[in-house]
């Protein structure tokens, strides 16, 4: 059964939060222009952008180890964490200017103000963070925060971690009081919401089976309405693909060439999550450690305050797992169909390259309770089992591709793929993710609407000040923009801001 064909300006494929986000910004730059969007669920940010699925980090490279890399000499590369602070800073302002407009309301339903901490044991690894503390702390971008390797004032940082500590082993911890804890979904939520009454055709329970190209140069979907069952066709001048994990199929279906010679890795995760009140009180802070061995970044554990509907939350993890499914609500056949003839190289060599992060997964895998409890009181030495339930946490598609570091190699980060006339765009891959959607979503405009920038940029500017200016060569503008977007989300408390 095929329904009559419709056309469009816009159609976003998946209702997460890097749908919402460009739906957001496009709606303020061309409010003329019709948008559609599609989501298999039944519901928004179900899937990646899902506050049990996403660990609401706010990514500012404030506490994640794995963007501060260690090189050869000794000295620390602070070049990404630099990247992914002024990301951050950019959605920051965004979601500001959304709040001062009264577009979306009580900013403290998706962005509370919470410690980030940086933890580590072992005479080597204090010595690593002491020397990422010095390049870090001098930096206008992580201005405020403090080294310890003093026990007593650990305690006052992190009592529930402190406590029960019986252990001579040398440990030290970085605070900075400047982080967040951000709600995805509830985010996701507040942006589709106000989409709609822009008069944004939302589609729930809508799976896009295929797409193709008109001989005008539209895209053409087919459309499955699962409610129905009924296929409907819908036209596009420019189609972006936000599925989260169902992004690279989607791709393949355009047959687009910068779509080839790309494939995906499915990399699960559980979490442990606290079911006592009294423990979850007792800590107020999100606190990472450093990687395993052979652990993709995905996986570096942190004990984390969460804000999940206006109650506060205690979780550990993430513990890495492999499903072959590239979504929580997928199929067990999505590793298999996304390898095509033109990406098998690329796959086969990943696999060989990848034996350790293999090894680590299948390690992972045959983790009892019981062993993912000594690993969390790595962390909390007193932690009692019976206080701790396990939580499958979402999926994340690493992406796999050749580039001048080899065939086949798996990349951590976010993808953007996008046809030479800018007609299509996909967002791949996993973290900083969500935290770097505004970021991201320029990036696309930038490159799919190049006639429009000009004429767009005044608003970009009103909406996102520091657009196209470097934050760590402006801080007039620096400290304008904290002081600014401190005040429009609630995060205006003294330690929250700044000070440059």
């Amino acid at each position: 059964m095929s329904q009559g064909q419709t056309s469009t300006d816009v159609i976003l494929i998946g209702a997460g939060i890097m749908s919402a986000t460009l739906g957001t910004l496009l709606k303020e730059l061309a409010p003329d222009w019709n948008i559609k969007v599609f989501e298999k669920l039944a519901t928004a940010g179900e899937e990646s952008s899902n506050e049990w699925n996403n660990a609401g980090t706010g990514h500012a490279a404030l506490c994640e180890l794995n963007y501060t890399v260690e090189r050869p000499d000794g000295t620390v590369d602070i070049s990404k964490a630099i990247k992914v602070n002024e990301q951050f800073q950019i959605s920051k302002q965004f979601w500001s200017y959304l709040v001062n407009s009264r577009l979306i309301r009580n900013p403290r339903d998706f962005i509370m103000p919470i410690p980030h901490l940086s933890y580590v044991h072992g005479e080597s690894n204090v010595q690593f963070l002491k020397r990422r503390y010095d390049s870090l702390s001098n930096h206008p971008l992580f201005a405020g925060m403090e080294f310890s390797d003093n026990k007593k004032e650990l305690a006052k940082w992190m009592p529930l971690m402190m406590k029960d500590r019986t252990s001579n082993e040398p440990i030290a911890a970085t605070k900075i009081d400047s982080g967040t804890d951000v709600n995805f979904g509830a985010l996701t939520r507040m942006l589709l919401g106000h989409l709609k009454e822009q008069h944004v055709d939302i589609h729930y329970e809508h799976s896009v089976k295929n797409m193709k190209r008109t001989r005008d140069g539209l895209w053409e979907l087919s459309v499955k309405n699962l409610k129905s069952g009924a296929v409907e066709r819908h036209q596009a001048k420019f189609v972006f693909i936000g599925a989260g994990g169902g992004s690279l199929h989607l791709l393949q279906k355009t047959g687009i060439p910068e779509g080839k010679h790309i494939g995906g890795f499915p990399v699960s995760g559980i979490f442990m999550v606290c079911k006592n009140p009294k423990v979850v009180e007792q800590h107020h802070a999100k606190v990472y450690g450093k990687a395993s061995v052979g652990a993709p970044p995905m996986s570096v554990p942190h004990l984390d305050t969460r804000f999940i509907d206006n109650k506060k939350s205690l979780l550990f993890g993430p513990f890495a797992g492999f499903s072959p499914k590239f979504l929580k609500t997928g199929s067990n056949a999505d590793l298999i169909t996304s390898v095509k003839m033109h990406n098998l190289l690329t796959m086969l060599a990943a696999g060989v390259k990848e034996i350790s992060l293999t090894k680590y997964l299948i390690q992972q895998l045959m983790l009892s309770k019981e062993q993912r409890m000594a690993e969390l009181r790595d962390f909390v030495p007193g932690a009692k089992s019976e206080d701790w339930d396990m939580v499958l946490a979402g999926q994340r598609v690493q992406v796999i591709k050749d580039t001048p570091q080899g065939k086949g190699t798996l990349q951590f980060g976010t993808e953007v793929v996008t046809s030479a006339d800018g007609t299509i765009a996909a967002l791949l891959g996993a973290s900083p993710g969500a935290s770097t959607a505004v970021q991201v979503m320029l990036e696309i405009l930038q490159r799919c609407f190049p006639q429009h920038m000009e004429a767009w940029q005044p608003k970009i500017k009103e909406m996102i000040p520091s657009y196209g200016v470097s934050l760590v060569e402006n801080q007039d503008l620096l400290r304008e923009v904290n002081m600014a977007t401190a005040k429009a989300l609630g995060l205006s408390d003294e330690k929250h801001v700044l000070h440059v």
